[in-house]
């Protein structure tokens, strides 16, 4: 493919077509959302607290904990549309085939039914992951530079305006119906959403190729070792990773704890779902009208303060109705990891770079994939105590690397 060069006008093109995507993907990601949505159904269809541990740990760490291996192959691609494309379509067949089979399911639970479920999740989640990292890489490619700015802007004020309706739409349809056929509704609508979203990437131009090259698994690591020997930025942040991470993998056990200890419905989810990204929502456009002024290490060190609120809150509260206020806290928390992490990782990595820093970022999921495994069992055979205990654990460690890091804004 001959090479074109980025034009003001090719930029402003992608520039359109990257909010078309984003605007229909915060529409569609409340009907799938990982800390409410997913793990109710789950649930609901007879999964136990090893199977909501199994099913956070393969969503919110396992998924980013495969870019390392994703990665060595996608940033020897000069051109990555056609991979992105692919990571999309596989996220919505799967999403609309976890639709039809819940819609047939009649109720039933079985076995085999439980663990095609996982199947599918899991296609969903690995296609995000392999997604990412061509998103990533087009995005700083594809867009001048000094027009980022007013992209992620944009971005994140079309996604904040959309998504807050979308969770009232969302809680009204999981009252629609009774188990299964409510979540086939949510799954339908979102692979719908998704569907469109993903006519943004279609209009992708991708006219600079990317020059990194990376021979192999082995060469990946060889380059990652040299990384952490030259950037120490690199083994802080990925400690930081390893240890606030597990945050984000803490609410899918306060569903479980709400329908298996305070007795919560389907209703009760809409309204965890509601507060989760009322609390998401706000945090952004606070973060976003404070653009020049935030301080990463000052939103770091607030994250372990309300990580830690949140999992003494669960513990201490007993009232379902209750509850629901700790999702705030959880889209609050879930809203700073996402934009420290994103921003600290910009800062540590270099514009040819950035690519394979995000594989890299998949090394600091290690514990966030291990940890909701071990919590599903501890919870299994303890119950909700020694699970809170340890969250709490691995939170106050990760002050240590907030400590360490150097982030300069």
């Amino acid at each position: 493919m001959k090479m074109k060069e980025l034009t003001p006008e090719i930029s402003s093109h992608n520039i359109k077509a990257f909010l078309w995507h984003a605007g229909f993907l915060a529409f569609a990601q409340v009907f799938m959302d990982v800390d409410t949505v997913i793990p109710s159904m789950l649930i609901d269809s007879g999964g136990t607290a090893f199977h909501v541990g199994l099913m956070t740990a393969i969503m919110v760490g396992g998924s980013s904990f495969t870019q390392i291996f994703f990665a060595p192959y996608l940033s020897n691609v000069p051109y990555k549309k056609r991979f992105l494309l692919a990571g999309i379509n596989l996220r919505i067949f799967a999403l609309l085939a976890l639709g039809l089979m819940l819609y047939y399911l009649n109720g039933h639970h079985s076995f085999s039914l439980l663990w095609l479920m996982f199947i599918l999740i899991t296609i969903f989640s690995l296609s995000g992951a392999f997604a990412n990292i061509s998103y990533i890489d087009i995005t700083g490619k594809s867009i001048l530079q000094e027009k980022r700015k007013t992209f992620f802007s944009a971005r994140q004020i079309i996604s904040g305006s959309i998504v807050l309706v979308s969770a009232f739409l969302a809680k009204k349809v999981l009252t629609l119906a009774d188990y299964p056929v409510n979540y086939s509704y949510m799954f339908f609508i979102g692979g719908t959403l998704l569907l469109i979203a993903s006519f943004g990437f279609w209009a992708i131009k991708e006219v600079t190729p990317s020059v990194l090259r990376i021979n192999g698994i082995g060469h990946f690591f060889s380059v990652m070792r040299t990384e952490l020997k030259e950037n120490k930025k690199l083994i802080y942040f990925l400690g930081f990773i390893n240890t606030q991470g597990v945050a984000i993998s803490f609410m899918p056990f306060v569903v479980l704890y709400a329908k298996d200890i305070l007795h919560a419905v389907s209703s009760d989810t809409g309204n965890f779902l509601i507060f989760k990204v009322a609390g998401v929502v706000s945090v952004s456009l606070l973060i976003l009208a404070l653009s020049g002024k935030a301080k990463y290490r000052i939103m770091l060190y607030l994250n372990v303060f309300l990580s830690l609120s949140v999992v003494l809150s669960t513990y201490f509260i007993n009232d379902v109705h209750l509850i629901k206020y700790l999702f705030i806290l959880g889209g609050i928390v879930y809203s700073l990891y996402s934009i420290s992490m994103n921003g600290v990782m910009l800062e540590i990595s270099g514009q040819e770079n950035r690519a394979l820093y995000a594989g890299f970022a998949g090394a600091g999921n290690i514990l966030p994939a291990v940890f909701p495994l071990l919590g599903g069992s501890l919870i299994g055979l303890f119950g909700f105590k020694v699970f809170f205990l340890m969250f709490v654990v691995m939170i106050l460690i990760s002050l240590w690397f907030i400590k360490k890091m150097d982030c300069k804004k």
